[in-house]
């Protein structure tokens, strides 16, 4: 399946080299997090083609995801 994702911030240091991910029949937003070895609790923010999205959101063909930690600002 072919993705385009983009970590963000202190989540940069998992943002695959590669855009081609094998995640078998029907999978999830959260199938890939676990493919790019995130913890869940670390993510806070997901998108998908720009539009906020939960875990359990089923990838498609071609998705643009995003992925944020949260982040803190002074």
């Amino acid at each position: 399946m072919l993705l385009e994702v983009k970590c963000y911030a202190t989540l940069a240091t998992f943002q695959p080299k590669e855009n081609e991910f094998h995640l078998g029949p029907r999978p999830m937003l959260r199938d890939l997090v676990a493919f790019l070895g995130i913890p869940e609790n670390e993510i806070k923010i997901t998108f998908a083609n720009g539009v906020i999205v939960r875990p359990e959101y089923e990838l498609q063909e071609g998705d643009r995801i995003g992925l944020f930690p949260a982040v803190g600002g002074g």
